[in-house]
Protein backbone atom coordinates (compact mmCIF):
# COMPACT_ATOMS: atom_id res chain seq x y z
CA UNK A 1 0.00 0.00 0.00
CA UNK A 2 1.27 3.55 -0.30
CA UNK A 3 1.74 5.46 2.41
CA UNK A 4 2.55 8.85 3.58
CA UNK A 5 4.72 8.95 6.64
CA UNK A 6 4.18 12.37 8.36
CA UNK A 7 6.98 13.77 11.32
CA UNK A 8 10.03 11.43 10.18
CA UNK A 9 13.59 11.76 11.03
CA UNK A 10 16.36 9.49 10.49
CA UNK A 11 15.73 6.99 12.74
CA UNK A 12 11.90 6.72 11.91
CA UNK A 13 12.99 6.15 8.55
CA UNK A 14 15.63 3.80 9.43
CA UNK A 15 13.87 1.10 11.25
CA UNK A 16 10.82 1.89 9.04
CA UNK A 17 12.99 0.75 5.79
CA UNK A 18 14.15 -1.63 7.60
CA UNK A 19 11.12 -3.70 8.58
CA UNK A 20 9.46 -3.00 5.67
CA UNK A 21 11.55 -5.24 3.66
CA UNK A 22 9.09 -8.08 5.05
CA UNK A 23 5.78 -6.12 3.95
CA UNK A 24 6.63 -4.40 0.96
CA UNK A 25 4.78 -0.88 1.57
CA UNK A 26 5.37 1.72 -0.92
CA UNK A 27 6.60 4.30 1.77
CA UNK A 28 6.82 7.90 1.04
CA UNK A 29 8.70 9.79 4.32
CA UNK A 30 7.41 13.42 5.02
CA UNK A 31 9.57 15.25 7.91
CA UNK A 32 6.51 17.63 8.33
CA UNK A 33 4.08 17.54 10.49
CA UNK A 34 0.69 16.41 9.42
CA UNK A 35 -1.69 19.75 9.81
CA UNK A 36 -4.50 21.51 7.66
CA UNK A 37 -1.58 23.14 5.87
CA UNK A 38 0.43 19.93 5.12
CA UNK A 39 -2.57 17.80 4.42
CA UNK A 40 -2.14 18.67 0.74
CA UNK A 41 0.85 16.38 0.73
CA UNK A 42 -1.30 13.13 1.26
CA UNK A 43 -3.20 13.84 -2.26
CA UNK A 44 -3.77 10.13 -3.46
CA UNK A 45 -2.38 7.88 -1.01
CA UNK A 46 -4.85 6.00 0.56
CA UNK A 47 -2.94 5.63 4.00
CA UNK A 48 -1.09 8.31 6.44
CA UNK A 49 1.25 7.20 8.99
CA UNK A 50 1.19 10.17 11.75
CA UNK A 51 2.85 10.63 15.52
CA UNK A 52 1.77 12.64 18.52
CA UNK A 53 2.01 15.93 17.13
CA UNK A 54 0.08 15.31 14.27
CA UNK A 55 -2.95 16.95 13.98
CA UNK A 56 -5.86 15.45 12.94
CA UNK A 57 -8.81 17.29 13.56
CA UNK A 58 -11.84 17.16 11.46
CA UNK A 59 -11.09 19.72 9.11
CA UNK A 60 -7.70 17.66 8.31
CA UNK A 61 -9.45 14.27 8.12
CA UNK A 62 -12.05 15.86 6.13
CA UNK A 63 -9.25 16.92 3.57
CA UNK A 64 -7.53 13.70 3.89
CA UNK A 65 -10.91 11.94 2.84
CA UNK A 66 -11.41 13.94 -0.13
CA UNK A 67 -8.03 13.59 -0.94
CA UNK A 68 -8.04 9.62 -1.14
CA UNK A 69 -7.18 8.47 2.58
CA UNK A 70 -8.76 5.89 4.07
CA UNK A 71 -6.61 4.72 6.63
CA UNK A 72 -4.90 6.64 9.97
CA UNK A 73 -1.97 4.33 11.44
CA UNK A 74 -0.65 5.82 14.54
CA UNK A 75 2.68 4.99 15.09
CA UNK A 76 2.17 5.36 18.99
CA UNK A 77 -0.38 4.29 21.30
CA UNK A 78 -1.66 7.69 22.37
CA UNK A 79 -4.50 9.26 20.09
CA UNK A 80 -5.80 12.11 21.60
CA UNK A 81 -4.60 14.02 18.61
CA UNK A 82 -7.10 12.71 16.33
CA UNK A 83 -10.87 13.63 16.14
CA UNK A 84 -12.14 9.71 16.30
CA UNK A 85 -16.11 10.86 15.75
CA UNK A 86 -15.16 12.56 12.46
CA UNK A 87 -13.00 9.79 11.66
CA UNK A 88 -15.54 7.49 12.14
CA UNK A 89 -17.89 9.47 10.43
CA UNK A 90 -16.12 9.42 7.31
CA UNK A 91 -15.75 6.13 7.25
CA UNK A 92 -11.96 5.97 7.82
CA UNK A 93 -10.03 3.44 9.71
CA UNK A 94 -7.29 4.67 12.76
CA UNK A 95 -5.48 2.16 14.01
CA UNK A 96 -2.36 2.32 16.77
CA UNK A 97 0.13 -0.05 17.94
CA UNK A 98 -1.01 -0.08 21.99
CA UNK A 99 1.35 -1.66 23.56
CA UNK A 100 5.10 -0.91 21.79
CA UNK A 101 7.33 -1.09 25.06
CA UNK A 102 5.87 -0.93 28.24
CA UNK A 103 9.17 -1.74 29.77
CA UNK A 104 10.64 1.28 28.08
CA UNK A 105 8.58 3.98 29.37
CA UNK A 106 8.41 2.23 32.60
CA UNK A 107 12.23 1.92 32.69
CA UNK A 108 12.61 5.36 31.97
CA UNK A 109 9.83 6.55 34.58
CA UNK A 110 11.79 4.75 37.58
CA UNK A 111 15.35 6.57 35.80
CA UNK A 112 13.59 9.63 36.13
CA UNK A 113 12.19 9.19 40.04
CA UNK A 114 15.79 8.10 40.56
CA UNK A 115 17.62 10.78 38.90
CA UNK A 116 15.28 12.93 40.81
CA UNK A 117 15.48 11.61 44.17
CA UNK A 118 19.78 11.86 43.99
CA UNK A 119 19.77 15.11 41.99
CA UNK A 120 21.56 13.08 39.45
CA UNK A 121 21.17 16.04 36.84
CA UNK A 122 23.04 18.34 39.33
CA UNK A 123 25.72 16.56 39.96
CA UNK A 124 26.73 15.28 36.50
CA UNK A 125 27.07 18.85 35.11
CA UNK A 126 28.71 19.85 38.38
CA UNK A 127 31.43 17.19 37.77
CA UNK A 128 31.72 18.05 34.28
CA UNK A 129 32.68 21.09 35.37
CA UNK A 130 35.01 19.86 38.15
CA UNK A 131 32.70 20.90 40.69
CA UNK A 132 33.00 17.87 43.40
CA UNK A 133 31.16 20.08 46.26
CA UNK A 134 27.87 17.49 47.75
CA UNK A 135 26.28 21.49 48.89
CA UNK A 136 22.53 21.67 46.91
CA UNK A 137 22.65 17.51 46.49
CA UNK A 138 21.08 15.93 49.39
CA UNK A 139 18.94 13.48 48.11
CA UNK A 140 15.87 10.71 49.89
CA UNK A 141 15.86 7.64 49.93
CA UNK A 142 12.97 5.98 48.18
CA UNK A 143 12.72 2.72 49.79
CA UNK A 144 10.09 3.35 52.82
CA UNK A 145 8.01 6.26 50.63
CA UNK A 146 4.76 6.11 49.09
CA UNK A 147 4.33 5.87 46.06
CA UNK A 148 1.36 6.72 44.02
CA UNK A 149 0.65 5.18 40.67
CA UNK A 150 -2.43 6.86 38.70
CA UNK A 151 -3.24 4.07 35.82
CA UNK A 152 -2.37 0.58 36.24
CA UNK A 153 -2.69 -0.03 32.92
CA UNK A 154 0.43 -2.01 31.11
CA UNK A 155 2.86 0.71 32.19
CA UNK A 156 1.62 1.56 35.53
CA UNK A 157 1.34 -2.28 36.35
CA UNK A 158 4.94 -2.81 35.79
CA UNK A 159 5.90 0.76 37.41
CA UNK A 160 4.27 -0.49 40.43
CA UNK A 161 5.70 -3.58 40.42
CA UNK A 162 9.46 -1.67 39.90
CA UNK A 163 8.40 0.47 42.81
CA UNK A 164 7.82 -2.57 44.92
CA UNK A 165 11.07 -3.59 44.57
CA UNK A 166 12.63 -0.72 45.80
CA UNK A 167 10.65 -1.20 49.02
CA UNK A 168 8.29 1.67 48.52
CA UNK A 169 4.14 1.49 49.53
CA UNK A 170 2.82 1.16 46.27
CA UNK A 171 -0.76 2.74 45.98
CA UNK A 172 -2.68 2.97 43.41
CA UNK A 173 -5.78 4.58 41.32
CA UNK A 174 -7.40 3.23 38.49
CA UNK A 175 -11.11 2.24 37.27
CA UNK A 176 -10.50 -1.43 38.08
CA UNK A 177 -8.26 -2.80 40.49
CA UNK A 178 -5.25 -5.01 38.91
CA UNK A 179 -5.69 -8.25 41.22
CA UNK A 180 -1.80 -9.01 40.29
CA UNK A 181 -0.54 -5.98 41.70
CA UNK A 182 -3.53 -5.99 45.04
CA UNK A 183 -1.57 -9.85 45.35
CA UNK A 184 1.59 -8.30 45.08
CA UNK A 185 0.58 -5.91 47.67
CA UNK A 186 -0.80 -2.95 46.18
CA UNK A 187 -3.59 -0.60 47.74
CA UNK A 188 -6.00 0.93 45.58
CA UNK A 189 -7.04 4.45 46.85
CA UNK A 190 -9.01 7.34 45.40
CA UNK A 191 -7.72 9.94 43.69
CA UNK A 192 -8.04 12.15 46.62
CA UNK A 193 -6.45 9.78 48.96
CA UNK A 194 -3.37 8.80 46.30
CA UNK A 195 -2.46 12.91 45.94
CA UNK A 196 -2.78 13.15 50.26
CA UNK A 197 -1.03 9.93 51.07
CA UNK A 198 2.17 9.79 48.57
CA UNK A 199 5.62 11.12 48.61
CA UNK A 200 5.77 10.28 45.12
CA UNK A 201 3.46 10.60 42.35
CA UNK A 202 3.14 9.21 39.04
CA UNK A 203 0.94 9.72 35.99
CA UNK A 204 0.07 6.51 33.64
CA UNK A 205 -3.16 7.32 31.96
CA UNK A 206 -4.46 8.34 28.67
CA UNK A 207 -5.30 11.63 28.15
CA UNK A 208 -8.98 12.03 28.00
CA UNK A 209 -11.27 14.80 29.18
CA UNK A 210 -11.93 13.65 32.32
CA UNK A 211 -8.22 13.31 32.96
CA UNK A 212 -7.02 16.38 31.58
CA UNK A 213 -5.28 18.87 33.61
CA UNK A 214 -5.39 16.05 36.63
CA UNK A 215 -2.87 17.95 38.51
CA UNK A 216 -4.26 21.06 38.46
CA UNK A 217 -4.79 23.60 41.55
CA UNK A 218 -7.16 21.53 43.56
CA UNK A 219 -5.18 18.41 43.38
CA UNK A 220 -1.85 20.11 44.12
CA UNK A 221 -3.54 21.67 47.54
CA UNK A 222 -4.25 18.13 48.74
CA UNK A 223 -0.70 17.21 48.40
CA UNK A 224 1.75 16.66 51.06
CA UNK A 225 4.49 19.32 51.18
CA UNK A 226 7.97 18.45 49.03
CA UNK A 227 5.62 15.57 47.05
CA UNK A 228 7.38 14.55 43.99
CA UNK A 229 5.98 14.81 40.82
CA UNK A 230 6.42 12.53 37.67
CA UNK A 231 4.59 12.17 34.11
CA UNK A 232 5.63 10.18 31.54
CA UNK A 233 2.18 10.00 29.98
CA UNK A 234 0.66 12.88 28.19
CA UNK A 235 2.01 16.38 28.75
CA UNK A 236 -1.98 17.80 29.32
CA UNK A 237 -2.73 15.96 32.17
CA UNK A 238 -0.44 18.21 33.89
CA UNK A 239 -1.61 22.25 34.31
CA UNK A 240 1.63 23.73 34.10
CA UNK A 241 1.01 26.94 35.51
CA UNK A 242 -0.35 26.02 39.16
CA UNK A 243 3.07 23.54 38.99
CA UNK A 244 5.42 26.46 38.38
CA UNK A 245 3.40 28.02 41.53
CA UNK A 246 3.83 24.86 43.58
CA UNK A 247 7.68 25.02 42.54
CA UNK A 248 8.17 27.97 43.91
CA UNK A 249 5.68 27.68 47.25
CA UNK A 250 8.23 24.57 48.02
CA UNK A 251 4.98 22.25 47.61
CA UNK A 252 6.33 19.87 44.58
CA UNK A 253 9.88 18.71 45.76
CA UNK A 254 10.80 17.31 42.76
CA UNK A 255 9.44 17.52 39.31
CA UNK A 256 10.10 15.19 36.67
CA UNK A 257 8.83 14.63 33.11
CA UNK A 258 9.25 13.76 30.26
CA UNK A 259 6.22 15.05 28.68
CA UNK A 260 4.76 18.01 28.33
CA UNK A 261 1.15 19.83 27.46
CA UNK A 262 2.61 22.11 24.50
CA UNK A 263 5.48 20.06 23.49
CA UNK A 264 4.38 20.26 19.67
CA UNK A 265 6.61 23.17 18.96
CA UNK A 266 9.94 21.69 21.28
CA UNK A 267 9.99 17.85 21.50
CA UNK A 268 11.84 16.07 18.41
CA UNK A 269 13.67 19.48 17.32
CA UNK A 270 17.29 21.00 17.66
CA UNK A 271 16.59 24.29 19.16
CA UNK A 272 19.64 24.77 20.58
CA UNK A 273 20.55 27.73 18.61
CA UNK A 274 16.78 29.48 19.09
CA UNK A 275 15.35 31.57 21.64
CA UNK A 276 12.71 29.25 23.13
CA UNK A 277 9.54 31.15 23.23
CA UNK A 278 7.26 28.93 25.93
CA UNK A 279 8.08 31.20 28.86
CA UNK A 280 6.06 28.41 31.17
CA UNK A 281 8.87 25.53 29.72
CA UNK A 282 11.63 27.89 29.94
CA UNK A 283 10.62 28.51 33.55
CA UNK A 284 10.20 25.30 34.54
CA UNK A 285 13.96 24.81 33.79
CA UNK A 286 15.26 27.41 36.10
CA UNK A 287 14.54 25.07 39.45
CA UNK A 288 17.01 23.13 40.37
CA UNK A 289 15.03 20.08 41.29
CA UNK A 290 13.03 19.38 37.86
CA UNK A 291 13.93 16.73 35.03
CA UNK A 292 12.83 17.18 31.92
CA UNK A 293 13.74 14.80 29.21
CA UNK A 294 12.06 15.45 25.56
CA UNK A 295 9.53 12.77 25.01
CA UNK A 296 12.01 10.05 24.70
CA UNK A 297 10.75 7.73 27.41
CA UNK A 298 10.04 5.05 24.56
CA UNK A 299 13.14 5.56 22.69
CA UNK A 300 15.11 1.90 22.53
CA UNK A 301 16.24 0.06 19.90
CA UNK A 302 13.70 -2.87 21.05
CA UNK A 303 10.28 -0.03 21.01
CA UNK A 304 11.17 1.36 17.53
CA UNK A 305 11.39 -2.34 15.98
CA UNK A 306 8.31 -2.84 17.30
CA UNK A 307 6.49 0.24 16.79
CA UNK A 308 7.78 -0.12 12.83
CA UNK A 309 6.57 -4.09 12.98
CA UNK A 310 2.99 -3.23 14.33
CA UNK A 311 2.18 -0.50 12.08
CA UNK A 312 2.91 -1.80 8.97
CA UNK A 313 1.17 -4.61 10.14
CA UNK A 314 -1.56 -2.46 10.77
CA UNK A 315 -1.73 -1.47 7.22
CA UNK A 316 -0.94 -4.84 5.55
CA UNK A 317 -3.98 -6.04 7.21
CA UNK A 318 -6.12 -3.09 6.25
CA UNK A 319 -5.03 -3.53 2.58
CA UNK A 320 -5.84 -7.56 2.67
CA UNK A 321 -9.31 -6.63 4.01
CA UNK A 322 -8.65 -7.52 7.78
CA UNK A 323 -9.63 -5.59 10.81
CA UNK A 324 -6.05 -4.32 11.82
CA UNK A 325 -5.18 -5.84 15.03
CA UNK A 326 -4.45 -1.72 16.63
CA UNK A 327 -8.04 -0.68 15.60
CA UNK A 328 -9.40 2.08 17.38
CA UNK A 329 -13.42 2.09 17.43
CA UNK A 330 -15.20 5.55 18.02
CA UNK A 331 -18.09 3.35 19.85
CA UNK A 332 -16.21 1.92 22.01
CA UNK A 333 -14.16 5.11 23.07
CA UNK A 334 -17.52 6.96 23.60
CA UNK A 335 -19.10 3.72 25.44
CA UNK A 336 -15.73 3.96 27.68
CA UNK A 337 -14.75 0.13 26.98
CA UNK A 338 -11.17 1.88 25.79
Amino acid sequence: MRVAVFSTKPYDQEFFRATNSAFGHELVFFEARLNSQTASLAKGYPAVCVFVNDDLNARVLLMLQRSGTRLIALRCAGYNNVDLQTASELEMTVARVPAYSPQAVAEHTLGLILAAARRLHKSYNRVREGNFSLDGLLGMDIAGKVAGVIGTGKIGRLVAKRLLAFECQVVAFDLMEEPELVAAGVEYLTREEIFRRSDIITLHCPLVPATRHLINEESLALMKRGVMLVNTSRGALVDTRPVIRALKSGKIGALALDVYEEEADLFFEDLSNQVIQDDAFMRMLTFPNVIITGHQAFFTHHAMEHISRQTLENIAQFERGEVPAGLIRWEDIRGGSA
